[in-house]
């Protein structure tokens, strides 16, 4: 993501103590243990960085994962390879500051996050998300996210589904 009043990087060295989403669950987690999940691999944390003062305005992070076909729709299971598992990409944490909160910078953030799954030499069918709450809820659902039958907060967006609707934007 560039232009605009934003770009976005791979965490690195970046001050996060001032970091402030509004959940402290979130805050948490970026402030003190994201840096240890990216340093034993478990998690790609990016970074929307404010030009003006350099302040982090969002973050993401992005894992591999896998869903069981049986946890998908059926009509979209059966359209699969009949191997027990879907390669996915898991967004674990996707927040943005209350300061720049309101300016669109999480779907920016979320589309970021599909483009770089779509673009990945290792495949993935869909992009997964577990929602905190029935807010984190309807934004997913807003971008087309669909919710998983065995837990509603866990939604799903195929990729191919996905690029066609950031094309059409």
């Amino acid at each position: 993501m560039s232009g605009g009043i934003f770009w976005l990087e791979l965490l690195g060295s970046q001050d996060r103590s001032t970091f402030d989403c509004g959940v402290a669950e979130l805050n948490t987690y970026f402030q003190s243990r994201v840096s240890q999940d990216v340093k034993r691999r478990y998690a790609t944390c990016f970074v929307a960085i404010d030009k003006r003062d350099g302040t982090i305005a969002g973050y993401y992070t992005l894992s591999m994962a896998s869903l069981s076909l049986s946890e998908l729709p059926d009509g979209l299971a059966k359209r699969l390879p009949r191997y027990p598992q879907a390669p996915v990409a898991r967004l674990g944490r996707l927040a943005v500051d209350l300061k720049f909160q309101g300016q669109k910078l999480g779907g920016s953030l979320l589309a970021d996050a599909i483009y770089r799954v779509a673009q990945a030499e290792i495949a993935a069918y869909a992009i997964v998300v577990d929602a905190k709450d029935n807010r984190a809820v309807r934004f997913y659902e807003h971008f087309g996210f669909l919710k998983l039958a065995q837990d509603p907060k866990t939604l799903f967006l195929p990729i191919g589904t996905a690029i066609k609707s950031l094309g059409k934007k």
